[in-house]
């Protein structure tokens, strides 16, 4: 069977090595980057002190037992991330490289089928079903790429997994607001990083407020930004629709009261059936 290999040209890498890299970015971000196995990844973000999410991320670990990661992330944030990591790094061993005019991420849409460039091949670590991805020579994943964006998508939103700039808006959403819990994107053991205090206490007091949630309908298709409401308050808004499911950022409490009293809950004019949060 031939590989189906999807370039996704909204992603860029960022190399980071050096000796120190592990520790200084363990203390810095949501997730735990030790023991990561060959293949793997960690999904995670770095957060402002507030615990807004300003970014998220995979984290690789670098080929061939050099110390230090690949970072694949936004590429319209590329060199801010890179900027903030240096402004983070103080006097440690790191370099910390922008390399996304260069190198480039793909998703690889089948699980067991060799890819046919070099490249450094990971698991998708956010959800079941999301398979796995390559950083490799842009040029070269290009040439290989035969998947649509939208078989891309449409496996992202059956998955549930939100996509920053379309689900949730950088530095305004907290972490449970974009599910980077719900998508292994946090290590509640690990100790503190920037924005700890928050995502722990919300975490703790099951506090969060929003969540994006998946949802179902039949016929017409809502548009996105379309409002989602059951009678009463706005419950939430249309993010990202495929076939026939989406998701969308949602009050939960409001949902919550909405299915216990029976409403029927509309995206615009289209009933629609929303997952339950968790």
């Amino acid at each position: 069977m031939k590989n189906r290999i999807c370039l996704l040209p909204d992603r860029g890498v960022i190399k980071m090595a050096g000796a120190e890299t592990q520790g200084f970015l363990h203390r810095l971000i949501t997730n735990s980057v030790k023991d990561i196995e060959p293949g793997d990844s960690r999904f995670s973000a770095l957060l402002s002190p507030q615990g807004k999410l300003l970014f998220d991320f995979f984290v690789v670990p670098l080929p061939e037992g050099e110390p230090g990661f690949l970072i694949d992330c936004v590429r319209e944030q590329s060199a801010a991330l890179a900027q903030r990591l240096n402004f983070h790094k103080m006097r440690a061993k790191i370099t910390i490289e922008d390399q996304s005019e260069a190198l480039g991420v793909a998703a690889i849409l089948d699980d067991d089928a060799p890819v046919a460039i070099a490249g450094v091949v990971y698991r998708d670590s956010r959800a079941p079903g999301m398979g796995r991805r390559i950083v490799a020579a842009r040029e070269e994943l290009a040439k290989i790429s035969n998947a649509a964006a939208a078989d891309y998508e449409a496996r992202r939103i059956a998955a549930g997994v939100p996509k920053g700039g379309v689900d949730f808006v950088y530095g305004d959403a907290f972490v449970q607001d974009s599910n980077l819990d719900w998508l292994n994107g946090v290590d509640f053991k690990k100790g503190c990083y920037v924005g700890q205090e928050v995502v722990a206490r919300v975490h703790h007091r099951k506090s969060a407020k929003k969540r994006i949630l998946k949802f179902h309908f039949e016929g017409e298709p809502p548009a996105p930004g379309a409002e989602i409401a059951a009678g009463g308050p706005p419950l939430g808004q249309v993010s990202s629709i495929s076939g026939f499911e989406g998701l969308a950022m949602v009050r939960i409490d409001r949902l919550e009261e909405a299915q216990a009293a029976g409403a029927v809950v509309k995206a615009g004019e289209t009933p629609i059936a929303v997952a339950p949060p968790g």
